[in-house]
């Protein structure tokens, strides 16, 4: 952005393009009677830059996914009504939130769909995420919206149509299918022992996950081994590593689940649902995991999230509860 700026005359700005002035003058001021009037109209005047046009409010939840009870899960900000919104507005949105997740929701351009969703994390953007698919139905819901289906809304996203269901008060998506699957090659699994600082025998299985994400599975021998990680993301790098292991009885939980993804800026996410899908699409059918079964994890981040995971027939459905926090209006 270029500004344009003179004493005693009107603000104007331009592009460095120079395609001539970008908006009208946010009005004349006189920098030595008042430079007050000038700071504030330069802060105008670099946000209609930024932001692409005039911001305006717009309704807004943070809604707190896998945990019935507030602060305990993971939240999301999710921004309704979000038509015209620029892409780097909402790229710096998601920086400025600095949560896990960030989504925006946009009018649907597949007639088969509810509503579509768009999820940003603080290092970029999502082409499918699982708490953001449930925080962002629920506060779609919760402001009104009504899906074409008694079922449940179906989310338009950037790996398609993602079918949603309401069950006994909780919102479950439909797991989608591996993009990418099989053994990782052997320098990756190098590198993930490296990264999680466990010796190689100690990994049980370890395979790509990815159906959006680029997760890679690890299954490791109990969940005590999972809680005692202490991973070195700087050997992690750009991998999205989940890992897993199983709990014994006493635990109201089946396995317990950490989810790593340094390169997007999240070294750990407290309950993630994309990995939970993924795990369950490669375990299931494996015969490691029951067709039914309870997720615990952000045990490690303080949290108590419980994601719940049932096959039924071909699909694979991962739910869990969710909770306005906050509610009210953003400017954007």
């Amino acid at each position: 952005m270029l500004l344009l700026l003179s004493h005693k005359s009107t603000i104007r700005y331009a592009s460095a393009a120079g395609n001539g002035p970008a908006v009208a003058s946010p009005g004349r001021v006189t920098l030595a009677d008042d430079p007050s009037v000038m700071a504030v109209a330069l802060v105008r005047a670099a946000a209609l830059d930024a932001y692409g046009g005039p911001m305006r409010s717009r309704p807004f939840a943070q809604v707190d996914v896998f945990s019935a009870t507030p602060y305990r899960g993971n939240p999301v900000a999710v921004v309704l009504d979000a038509d015209g919104i620029t892409d780097e507005a909402m790229a710096a949105f998601a920086r400025w939130t600095n949560l896990s997740e960030t989504t925006f929701v946009l009018p649907a351009t597949d007639p088969a769909a509810d509503y579509r969703l768009r999820i940003f994390t603080p290092g970029g953007e999502l082409p499918f995420a699982g708490h953001p698919t449930l925080g962002s139905a629920h506060a779609w819901l919760e402001h009104g919206g009504e899906p074409r289906s008694d079922a449940g809304p179906v989310q338009e996203c950037g790996i398609g149509l993602v079918p949603l269901r309401r069950d006994a008060g909780r919102l479950a998506f439909a797991a989608p299918p591996l993009r990418r699957s099989g053994p990782v090659e052997p320098e990756v699994r190098d590198q993930v022992v490296r990264s999680l600082r466990v010796p190689d025998d100690a990994i049980v299985r370890c395979e790509w996950i990815d159906n959006g994400p680029a997760w890679i599975g690890v299954v490791l021998p109990d969940a005590r081994t999972v809680l005692d990680l202490r991973p070195d993301f700087v050997a992690m790098g750009d991998l999205d590593v989940g890992v897993l292991g199983a709990w014994g009885d006493g635990h109201d939980a089946d396995v317990e689940v950490r989810g790593f993804v340094p390169g997007m800026g999240i070294p750990e996410d407290p309950v993630t649902g994309s990995l939970n899908a993924g795990l369950a699409r490669w375990l299931i059918p494996a015969g490691v995991l029951p067709t039914r079964y309870t997720v615990a994890q952000g045990a490690a981040l303080g949290r108590a999230g419980r994601v719940h995971v049932e096959q039924v027939g071909d699909d694979i459905w991962v739910g869990g509860d969710a909770v306005t926090c906050i509610s009210g209006t953003v400017t954007l």
